[in-house]
């Protein structure tokens, strides 16, 4: 199994790293996120997985950009109905939080149903 590495770093080396030097590994969208710092909302919850790793988490920030210090975390994140699970994993690393939780579902379209056209009006003996 090959190891993990993102931009030629091995995981390792990453979570050794301090915010300032990941910064410089990640996109330009997200290096001017980090670069701004993080939101209220976005503080209190790392400092409450700094304090318990194992809890679940729920939360509603999906803008927030998965850092070393997020991998292998429980996260519920809300897709405007409810919270879905999700477990941070390595390859995750600079994206945002709400790219793996979609907001929408699939739509599978069936038969009408009844009473939705003039024709379902008739319904056979058997």
């Amino acid at each position: 199994m090959p190891k993990f590495e993102y931009r030629g770093k091995t995981l390792e080396e990453i979570k050794g790293m301090g915010l300032e030097e990941f910064r410089k590994l990640v996109n330009s969208r997200q290096r001017r996120s980090l670069k701004r710092g993080f939101r209220e909302a976005q503080k209190k919850l790392l400092e409450s997985i700094r304090k318990d790793r194992t809890k679940f988490h729920r939360l509603k920030c999906r803008d927030l950009i998965i850092i070393p210090e997020l991998i292998g975390v429980k996260l519920g994140i809300y897709n405007g109905k409810e919270y879905l699970q999700l477990g941070i994993r390595p390859e995750m690393i600079g994206h945002r939080l709400g790219e793996f939780v979609p907001t929408r579902k699939i739509v599978k379209h069936s038969a009408p149903g009844f009473g939705a056209t003039r024709s379902s009006k008739y319904i056979p003996l058997k």
